[in-house]
C-alpha cells in the first residue's frame, strides 16, 4: 500500500528510501526488499532517509512528479541501487552498522563499500580546483541518472551540477553549499589553468535517423570527458604528482557507466556499426592503456569504477512495450571490453565478475559466434590474463581460502557454470587460429583434479538421472591427469564387472576361485616373443581390461612391474625394426608409419594397438614415435560404432601439412607442384595415379577412376595433391590401421575417450615431453652411494649443464623412454647404483629405471664416459 506521510515510523513498518513505498517488516529481519522498486535496505537507512525528507525544503511540483515517475518505472538508477546494496551486503567483511554515526554514513553511502577509509573527496587534493564532474551517467533527455535512485539525498544537487556544466546561467549561479554527492563536495567549479583539462566532446548527436550504434550512444546524452592516449598518460602523471585524482575519476566513471559509454570511449569510429565478425571496431591498444593505468590508481578510484560497471550491467534490456530486445553489436563490444577488466582478479569483485560472466554466458549462439571471432583479435598476453582470471575465479569458488569471502555456494550455484561457458568461448577462439594464441594446456584447471571426478563423469554420462552441470561437458578444462584418472577408473569398473562374471562362471562350474582370475596373465617365451604374445592376447580377449601380469617361460620370479615393462620394451623394439616390415621409419621426420604393403594377416597391427591400450591402462610409457595424424585417426571416431563391424574407422580429414609430419620429402615435392608457375603438365608429365613398391615389383594405383588417363594440369593440381595425401595417410593403409584401431579400443573402449584431444592420447601412451632434471634429482634414490659423495655431485653437475636433448637421451638410456609420466616425475622412480669397476661405461636396467654408475675419479672422466654410453645406445645396449 502507498505510504501515508508521517507514518513511516509506525511499529513494524519501514519506508523504502528510494520510492517511498511502505511495507511491514517481518519479525527478526534486518533488511527488507521493496516489492515496488526492488531496493534492498536496512531499517536504519530507511529511517534516516525519511527523516531527511521530512526536514528538507518541499520541492517544486513538476520536480516531484518527475522523481515519482522515475521511481515508479524502476529505471536503471533503481536497479543499480538494488544490486549495489546486495553487493554491499555480500562483500567480504560487510556488516550492519551498530551506532547512529555508522548508520548515518551507511544511509548516505550504501551503494558499494566506502572508498578507502574516508570519502570520495580524498581523491582531490585540498585547495585545488577540480574540473566539473561528469561521472554520473547522463540520460538522453539531459537529466542525471543517479546510481542511488531518483529520491536519493544528492539527486537534486547532481541535476544542478549538470545544468551548470551545460551552461544554464540561472541555475549555475546558485551555490550548492549544502547538497553534495554522498555527502561530499563535488559541485562544479572552473577548470584549473594549471592542469590538462579533459576534452569535452559530444557523446553523440540526437538525430533519430542515425544508425543503431549512434543512437545507442546518443541515449547517454550530454557531454563526457574523452581523452586520447597521450592525454590520459599526461593526466595520470599529473594526478600522481599533485594528488588530484578527480579528473581521472570523472573519466573512468563516465567511461564505464553504461554500454553506450563504453562504446563511445573505445570504438574506433562511433558512427560505424562494425557488424562483421572480422572487425569488432575497438581500439584495443587504448583499452589496454586504460586498464593498465586503472590498476595503478588509488583504491578509492577503483571502487568507484566498479560502481560504474555495476550500473552498466544493470541497464534495462526491455523496451517501453515490455518486450525483450536482442543484444546489439555495441552490447557485445561492451562485454568484450568489460571482461578484460583487471579488477576482477580481486576476490572482493567476484560478485560483480560473476554477474558479468552470467550475462555473457546467457547470450544467444549468434552473439557467441561474434564474440568468439572478436576474442581472437586480443593479444596473446591479454588473452592469457583473462583465462587466468577466470580459472582463479573457478578455483576460489570451489575451494575458497576463507568461507566468509564469498556468498554461500547454495546461493550462487550458477557462478561456476557461467564462468566455464565463457571459458569455452575463449577456447573456441583459440582453436580458430593457426598457430593458436595459447597452448591447449593453458586451459587446464589443475584444481579440478581434487574433485570427485567420477561423480562428474557419471553425471555427464547419465543426464536423465543427474541433470545439471558437469565439467566433463567442457573437457578442455580438465587436465590430462584428470582425464587419465577418469579413463582408468572407468576401465577399472569394467574390469570389476568382468572379474565378477568370471567368479560367477567358476562358481556355476563348481570350481574354486583363485587370485589369478583378477589379472591378465601372459606367459611368453623370449625366443618367440611376438607369436606368443599374439596367441596369449587372442585367447584372453575378455581379460584385456584386467591388470596386466607378465612372466617369461622358464624364468622364475614374480612380476612387480619390472617384467611387464620389459615385455613392453622388448616387444615394441622387435615390432618396429625396419626389416620386420610392419612400419617404415623416416629419419628426417623421426617417426614411424604403417607400411602400405598388403599382407595376409593384420593381427600384428592389432597387437600394436592392444599394446598401446595396455600401456595407457597400466601407466607405462612407450617409446613409440607416431606422427600426430595417427592419434587423430585413432579418435575417428572416439567410440567404436556399436554392433557395426563394417563401419568405417580410422579415417580423418588430412592435409599437406599432415603429410609433412610423415614424409617431409614427398610433401615438399607436392608443394613444389602447387607453387610451380609454368605449365605443370609439360614440366612433370603426371597423371592421377601413384606408384606402390612391393617386394619384387612396382604397381600403379589410380587416385580416381580412370586416373591413369587424366593428366595433372595447373587447373586440377590441387585435387591431385589432396587425393595423393589422402591415399598415403588414409586409403593405402586402411586395413592395417583398422586392425590397429580395434586393438587399441579393445582395451581403452570408454566414452571418456570423447573428452581427449589427439595430443592427449599421445601423452597417455608416450608420457609428457616436459622434462625438468632438477625434479628427477629430487626423486632419485641411491644404492651404494650417498647424495653427498663426489661421484654423485659430479654426475648431477654434469647432467644439469647438458642441453635438454642430451638430458632426454640420458633418460631414454636409463628408463627406455625420454618422457616422464603425465602426473610428473613424482610418479616415477629413478635409482643410481654403484659398480666398482671404473673401466666400464655406465650401464642401465631400463625395466627398473636404474642407472649403474662406476665411481669415476674426476668430473671430466665421468662426463666423457657418460656421453659415450648415451650417444652410442638405442636404449637396449650399445650399437
Amino acid at each position: 500500500m502507498a505510504s501515508p506521510s508521517g507514518n513511516h515510523q509506525s511499529e513494524g513498518l519501514v519506508t523504502c528510501p528510494t520510492c517511498d513505498y511502505t511495507v511491514t517488516q517481518a519479525p527478526g529481519k534486518k533488511r527488507t526488499i521493496c516489492p515496488n522498486c526492488g531496493n534492498f535496505y536496512s531499517k536504519e537507512a530507511a529511517d534516516i532517509a525519511s527523516s531527511y525528507r521530512r526536514n528538507r525544503p518541499r520541492p517544486q511540483q513538476n520536480e516531484t512528479k518527475s522523481n515519482n515517475s522515475s521511481s515508479s518505472r524502476g529505471d536503471g538508477a533503481g536497479r543499480a541501487h538494488v544490486l549495489s546494496n546486495l553487493f554491499q551486503t555480500l562483500r567480504p567483511g560487510g556488516r550492519r552498522p551498530h551506532n547512529d554515526l555508522e548508520s548515518h554514513e551507511s544511509a548516505q553511502k550504501d551503494t558499494l563499500p566506502r572508498i578507502e577509509t574516508s570519502s570520495r573527496s580524498q581523491l582531490t587534493t585540498p585547495n585545488q580546483n577540480p574540473v566539473p564532474s561528469y561521472g554520473a551517467p547522463i540520460r538522453g533527455d539531459g537529466t542525471v541518472q543517479s546510481s542511488c535512485g531518483s529520491n536519493c539525498i544528492h539527486h537534486k544537487r547532481s541535476e544542478r551540477s549538470l545544468k551548470a556544466s551545460h551552461g544554464d546561467a540561472s541555475d549555475g549561479l546558485r551555490n550548492p553549499s549544502t547538497g553534495s554527492l554522498h555527502g561530499k563536495d563535488l559541485s562544479p567549479r572552473a577548470p584549473s589553468p594549471r592542469r590538462l583539462s579533459p576534452s569535452l566532446v559530444p557523446s553523440s548527436n540526437n538525430n533519430n535517423n542515425s544508425s543503431s550504434s549512434t543512437s545507442n550512444i546518443a541515449a547517454s546524452g550530454g557531454y563526457r570527458p574523452l581523452r586520447t592516449a597521450d592525454q590520459l598518460k599526461s593526466d595520470f602523471l599529473l594526478a600522481k604528482e599533485s594528488g588530484n585524482w578527480k579528473p581521472l575519476l570523472d573519466f573512468y566513471t563516465s567511461t564505464f557507466g553504461s554500454f553506450s559509454d563504453v562504446n563511445a570511449a573505445f570504438k574506433r569510429d562511433p558512427s560505424k556499426d562494425y557488424k562483421t565478425t572480422d572487425d569488432p571496431g575497438l581500439k584495443f591498444e587504448f583499452i589496454n592503456l586504460v586498464y593498465d593505468i586503472l590498476s595503478k590508481t588509488p583504491q578509492g578510484l577503483q571502487k568507484e569504477v566498479l560502481k560504474s560497471v555495476i550500473n552498466s550491467l544493470l541497464k534495462d534490456k526491455r523496451s517501453h512495450d515490455g518486450r525483450i530486445w536482442p543484444h546489439s553489436k555495441d552490447d557485445l563490444r561492451a562485454f568484450l571490453v568489460l571482461v578484460q577488466n583487471p579488477q576482477f582478479s580481486n576476490v572482493s569483485a567476484y560478485v560483480i565478475f560473476a554477474h558479468l560472466l552470467r550475462q555473457i554466458a546467457a547470450l544467444s549462439d549468434h552473439d557467441h559466434h561474434y564474440l568468439v571471432h572478436w576474442l581472437k583479435r586480443l593479444k596473446s598476453d591479454r588473452f592469457q590474463l583473462v583465462i587466468e582470471r577466470i580459472h582463479n575465479f573457478i578455483s576460489v569458488r570451489l575451494f575458497p581460502p576463507k568461507m566468509e569471502d564469498l556468498p554461500p555456494l547454495s546461493k550462487c550455484s550458477w557462478w561456476i557454470p557461467s564462468a566455464t561457458k565463457v571459458l569455452a568461448l575463449f577456447n573456441a577462439a583459440n582453436g580458430l587460429l593457426t598457430p593458436p594464441l595459447l597452448q591447449y594446456i593453458e586451459f587446464y584447471n589443475s584444481t579440478l583434479d581434487h574433485l570427485d571426478l567420477m561423480a562428474e563423469y557419471y553425471a555427464w554420462q547419465n543426464p536423465s538421472s543427474h541433470a545439471g552441470f558437469s565439467f566433463c561437458q567442457y573437457p578442455f578444462i580438465l587436465s590430462i591427469t584428470a582425464k587419465r584418472t577418469i579413463l582408468q577408473k572407468d576401465s577399472e569398473q569394467q574390469m570389476i564387472i568382468m572379474a565378477r562374471k568370471s567368479l560367477v562362471a567358476k562358481v556355476q562350474r563348481r570350481q574354486l576361485p583363485d587370485i589369478g582370475m583378477l589379472f591378465l596373465n601372459l606367459t611368453v617365451r623370449r625366443s618367440h616373443l611376438v607369436s606368443d604374445s599374439l596367441n596369449e592376447i587372442a585367447k584372453k580377449q575378455h581379460d584385456l581390461k584386467k591388470k596386466l601380469k607378465v612372466s617369461f617361460a622358464g624364468e622364475p620370479g614374480l612380476d612387480m612391474g619390472g617384467l611387464t615393462k620389459e615385455w613392453f620394451l622388448l616387444l615394441i623394439r622387435q615390432i618396429f625394426l625396419p626389416n620386420y616390415g610392419m612400419f617404415t621409419y623416416d629419419k628426417q621426420a623421426g617417426v614411424h608409419w604403417f607400411s602400405p604393403s598388403p599382407c595376409d594377416n593384420y593381427q600384428e597391427f592389432n597387437l600394436v594397438g592392444v599394446l598401446m591400450g595396455l600401456a595407457v591402462y597400466n601407466s607405462i610409457n612407450l617409446d613409440i614415435r607416431f606422427p600426430s595424424v595417427c592419434y587423430r585417426k585413432l579418435l575417428s571416431p572416439a567410440v567404436v560404432p556399436f554392433n557395426n563391424p563394417r563401419a568405417t574407422v580410422g579415417v580423418c580429414n588430412v592435409t599437406l601439412s599432415d603429410l609433412k609430419g610423415v614424409q617431409p620429402d614427398v610433401a615438399k615435392g607436392l608443394q613444389n607442384l602447387l607453387d610451380e608457375e609454368s605449365d605443370v603438365e609439360d614440366l612433370f608429365g603426371l597423371t592421377f595415379e601413384v606408384s606402390l613398391s612391393a617386394p619384387g615389383k612396382v604397381t600403379s594405383v589410380p587416385l580416381k577412376p580412370g586416373g591413369a588417363d587424366i593428366p595433372v594440369t595447373n587447373e586440377n593440381r590441387k585435387e591431385y595433391v589432396q587425393l595423393y595425401v589422402e591415399w598415403i595417410l588414409n586409403n593405402s593403409i586402411y586395413s592395417q590401421f583398422q586392425a590397429f584401431y580395434h586393438g587399441f579400443h579393445s582395451v581403452c573402449a570408454s566414452n571418456a575417450l570423447i573428452m581427449l584431444r589427439p595430443e592427449e592420447v599421445e601423452t597417455l601412451v608416450c608420457g609428457s615431453p616436459t622434462l625438468v632434471m632438477e625434479d628427477l634429482k629430487k626423486v632419485t634414490v641411491y644404492d651404494g652411494y650417498s647424495a653427498s659423495e663426489a661421484t654423485i655431485r659430479y654426475f648431477w653437475e654434469t647432467i644439469l649443464s647438458l642441453p635438454i636433448e642430451t638430458q632426454k637421451r640420458l633418460l631414454l638410456f636409463a628408463t627406455g623412454s625420454d618422457r616422464i609420466p603425465i602426473g610428473g616425475i613424482g610418479e616415477m622412480t629413478f635409482k643410481i647404483s654403484r659398480i666398482d669397476d671404473t673401466s666400464l661405461l655406465p650401464m642401465s636396467h631400463t625395466c627398473f629405471n636404474q642407472l649403474v654408475l662406476p665411481p669415476y675419479k674426476s668430473k671430466k672422466t665421468l662426463k666423457q664416459k657418460l656421453l659415450t654410453a648415451i650417444n652410442n645406445a638405442e636404449g637396449f645396449g650399445l650399437e
